[in-house]
């Protein structure tokens, strides 16, 4: 036996159903498509999604949440961050310019100072936005605080 003489299997090769040939094929007529109907039609293809007229999926499930277009996010730092770069750097002042060289914020990024942690040095904290217990715990400890 070589490439030559290869064949198939005994009755594994079928000729392929030809449909729409006459009555006689018993395949003629509606062509094993059935009586009228979308799906009986030439160049009918059934749609994504489409449940025979049922309302779809992606129809009857609700839309819920929106994004709001005037939303403005601010980059979070904690009270701790501040602490420790103004112990780190020695510095008395704390603005943007200083985050920025830290490296906690880019360039666009607005910043808001939250009240995670605790101050004990009397700083004078620039930013965009402070949480009222930021501002309290700042005030509190000798600092002042100063919107950007």
């Amino acid at each position: 036996m070589d490439l030559s003489n290869l064949q198939p299997a005994v009755g594994s090769v079928q000729k392929k159903t030809r449909i729409g040939r006459g009555q006689g094929s018993g395949k003629g007529g509606t062509s094993t498509r059935g009586h009228k109907g979308a799906k009986s039609r030439s160049g009918y293809s059934r749609k994504i999604g489409f449940e025979g007229g049922q309302m779809p999926l992606q129809r009857r499930l609700p839309k819920f949440g929106f994004k709001n277009i005037n939303r403005v996010a601010y980059k979070a730092i904690n009270l701790d961050v501040i602490e420790a770069l103004a112990t780190e750097l020695q510095l008395q002042s704390i603005g943007l310019e200083q985050l920025r060289q830290a490296g906690f914020i880019n360039k666009r990024q607005l910043v808001k100072i939250l009240a995670n942690g605790v101050i004990t040095k009397a700083i004078e904290v620039e930013a965009n936005a402070f949480s009222a217990a930021a501002e309290n715990a700042i005030v509190a400890a000798g600092g002042s605080i100063k919107k950007v």
